[in-house]
């Protein structure tokens, strides 16, 4: 996984941007924490050059990009 370091924080991608693509902040922390788990496990990640370095960035980067797709089930009450 490439390391280019990204000198934007938490400004990229925007938060605004990632709750277009997932509703809720909770979910979107939930999914975030998943997928950064699963780059640092296996350090592979489809995205050739992403801005961020640590793996919950480039899982956000993943997500805001389209390259991962997460279902969330509904719970019936």
């Amino acid at each position: 996984m490439a390391k280019n370091g990204n000198k934007d924080g938490m400004r990229y991608p925007s938060i605004d941007d990632l709750l277009n693509v997932i509703d809720s902040k909770y979910k979107l922390a939930y999914a975030a924490a998943k997928r950064a788990k699963i780059i640092e496990e296996e350090d592979y990640t489809p995205l050739e050059n992403p801005l961020c370095v640590k793996p919950v960035g480039v899982a956000l980067e993943e997500i805001i990009s389209g390259d991962t797709t997460i279902k969330f089930e509904e719970k019936d009450d």
